[in-house]
């Protein structure tokens, strides 16, 4: 599998990575070892996660697996914190949260350091230099190689970004993980334009549009899949309306014509796309994720990627909470 600079800095990470947030859940250890071996056996090197997946499980899953199926200098392994479990405030990046909230993740993986570290949301309630302030001390004390952000604006970004690069000496920002698809091309319009400038890589999450982009709905919603989820259908259900029924058949009949399935179209869309570094793929089996796996082998021909930019030209996507 291709590897690929993580935003100018000396990370190198496998374009499609291995997401684990059905870890726990959906998926279970022995299932999630099955998952590991199959992707190191593709040569994936990146492995998305984060403290709150599972309530940690995810995290305790792989460390033990670091332990099996893995070694630990085979992987790179990127976790996330900042959500909070305080009702009264579910966004919590300041120093206090951060830093526990690594070294529990530390305990978690069985780990010495994690790669990329990343701040999983935006804190309004804490001094942007509070929080990269944290970021600094988990760098300089070796429990983190490389530092990151996730789900922020372009504005958001562009400050965490312009604060770590005004002194010599901070810790850069070198990636954003963004919700990334042919139906949620928002990114386009302003975060993709900041990274860009800022010399940082995105980390293209949900690249299936939230999973309609394998077609699976187009007949309703099948038993099992999340549209149908009680806990999962207001995730899905943004992607349910007209302009995205027509993008989904422009994939599909991509797909017919290349012979290949539809996820692989748009994953391979969106992979390719400008400062995409990592396009992290969750499954719930290893059977599932060689499929997806499969599509390190499709680049789209110009033709039918022109053609599926001018079918999702207006694809905005909901609008960032």
């Amino acid at each position: 599998m291709e590897q690929r600079q993580l935003g100018g800095s000396g990370l190198w990470v496998s374009r499609l990575g291995l997401g684990t947030m059905n870890w726990g859940k959906d998926t279970g250890e022995e299932e999630a070892a099955h998952q590991v071996a199959t992707f190191l056996d593709a040569g994936g090197t990146f492995v998305d996660t984060a403290d709150i997946y599972a309530g940690g499980d995810s995290e305790r899953i792989l460390g033990r697996l670091l332990h099996t199926v893995a070694r630990r200098e085979d992987l790179v392994i990127g976790t996330k914190a900042g959500h909070s479990p305080q009702a009264y405030r579910p966004q919590d990046t300041s120093r206090r949260h951060l830093l526990a909230a690594l070294d529990a993740s530390l305990s978690r993986l069985g780990t010495e350091h994690v790669d990329l570290w990343q701040v999983h949301v935006y804190d309004p309630d804490t001094p942007t230099e509070e929080t990269l302030a944290a970021l600094d001390t988990a760098v300089a004390s070796g429990r983190v190689r490389y530092v990151g952000v996730g789900n922020v604006t372009a504005w958001q970004f562009t400050k965490y970004a312009t604060w770590q690069r005004a002194v010599t000496g901070r810790t850069p920002v070198i990636s954003v993980g963004t919700e990334y698809s042919l139906v949620n091309r928002r990114v386009e319009t302003d975060l993709l334009p900041a990274v860009a400038d800022a010399g940082a890589g995105l980390l293209a999450w949900s690249p299936l549009g939230r999973g309609v982009l394998t077609g699976k709905y187009r007949d309703g919603r099948p038993d099992g899949s999340r549209g149908a989820a009680e806990d999962m259908a207001a995730f899905v259900e943004p992607y349910f309306d007209e302009r995205s029924r027509r993008i989904v058949e422009s994939v599909c009949t991509a797909a017919r014509g290349l012979g290949v399935s539809a996820h692989a179209v748009a994953l391979s869309w969106v992979r390719d796309q400008p400062y995409v570094a990592s396009t992290p793929v969750g499954a719930r089996t290893a059977p599932q994720l060689e499929e997806l796996l499969a599509s390190e082998a499709l680049i789209l021909p110009r033709e039918i990627r022109d053609a599926l930019d001018d079918a999702s030209a207006d694809a905005v996507g909901p609008v960032l909470a």
